[in-house]
């Protein structure tokens, strides 16, 4: 595992692609100092339908593509966007999300997941990365089960397919906030143990983690009734567990989330009957580290995660609607915030020099700052 840790960003932070494009959104990658970005599938599709037809990886366009044409141009979308990584100088670190995977109740519907598998990973080895995401299903209960053995068979799966091509295909499964079965950054952990693949890790959040053991969008406080109680539990957990397989973290993502003025429930703008409360919150109200209105604990958690023995990619995996918005200037004004927050972060955890300084001696010197 590298020693060091590399700034990373999800492309979907920058700005959506319906709004901004990805050439947009990358050059704005490199001139912020970032080395690494997750690839959000939905800035692929985009760079698939507008693919300029002169480019040689582009197939001929139909007025209505096939399956098998929209594969050949996500395909040659693939290809390019990895030209223009490497003209960045950027490194991909994954493809994500593959959504609602494990635990399908309909055969079928599984079946066809697996050959969507087949064609993701094809996709990863065009982008050159060997990393693909699986979050936790959110599918309601009626299509997904909770029984474990499935989940675990399921995604034993994936990783024997993974196991088998070349390069080696790898899978960060993590746990959502508001996953139906899945939603606490432990219980994933324990599938992957439990799954016992060597290509088969997690992904570590600090916005899911926190926001399903400390927070709580729907409650007057923002906060779970036993919120601090379970978060040292957690984190005391972090520091035990994760030496004993440090290998199977794979990266960690690093955001704060807004503390709400109001409880989201039925009235508040952002109140989706169709949607948990932790999902709405989550698509509107992410925050870049050391912003405010954050509250979540954040860089303890981050903390606990280092002090442990992680190294490597940092990733910031933004959902707001500040992203949202179509203004040209938002991919940079993401950009620069993303910046700010990593030279904050590398100063709060003392990644720039040598230190023997507590995390409560380091907290005081940034706020002293």
């Amino acid at each position: 595992m590298t020693s060091r840790f590399i700034p990373t960003i999800a492309s979907q932070s920058l700005g959506r692609a319906w709004y901004h494009s990805f050439e947009h959104k990358l050059e704005q990658c490199a001139k912020y100092g970032f080395e690494s970005i997750e690839l959000f599938f939905e800035d692929l599709e985009a760079v698939a339908n507008s693919l300029p037809a002169s480019h040689p990886a582009s197939p001929p366009r139909t007025s209505f593509a096939s399956s098998t044409e929209k594969q050949e141009q996500q395909l040659a979308a693939a290809d390019y966007i990895h030209e223009l990584c490497v003209q960045h100088n950027l490194e991909i670190l994954c493809l994500q999300p593959f959504m609602h995977y494990e635990g399908r109740r309909d055969e079928a519907s599984h079946e066809a997941a697996i050959e969507e598998l087949h064609f993701w990973i094809k996709l990863a080895q065009r982008l050159n990365t060997d990393l693909i995401q699986i979050p936790s299903s959110f599918l309601p209960e009626s299509e997904c089960t909770g029984d474990r053995s499935r989940i675990v068979a399921d995604l034993r799966q994936v990783a024997d397919i993974g196991l088998r091509t070349t390069p080696v295909t790898r899978f960060a499964y993590e746990a959502l906030a508001w996953g139906t079965h899945v939603d606490k950054w432990d219980d994933a952990w324990s599938i992957v143990q439990e799954v016992d693949r060597p290509n088969f890790g997690t992904c570590l959040d600090t916005f899911n983690l926190a926001g399903r053991i400390y927070a709580d969008p729907a409650s007057p406080s923002g906060l779970n009734p036993t919120a601090y109680e379970d978060t040292q539990k957690s984190i005391a957990k972090l520091r035990s567990d994760l030496p004993l397989a440090l290998e199977k973290v794979f990266y960690v993502e690093v955001c704060d989330g807004e503390r709400l003025e109001k409880p989201l429930v039925p009235g508040h703008a952002w109140y989706e009957p169709s949607q948990p409360a932790r999902m709405s919150w989550s698509r509107n109200a992410r925050l870049f580290p050391f912003e405010s209105p954050g509250y979540l604990p954040a860089l303890e958690i981050l903390e606990a995660i280092c002090e442990a023995g992680y190294t490597g990619h940092i990733s910031f995996e933004l959902f707001s609607r500040t992203a949202n918005q179509p203004e040209k200037e938002v991919p940079e004004q993401h950009a620069q915030r993303g910046a700010v927050a990593w030279s904050k972060l590398v100063h709060y955890m003392a990644w720039n020099q040598q230190t023997d300084q507590s995390s409560h001696d380091r907290r005081y010197v940034l706020s002293i700052d």
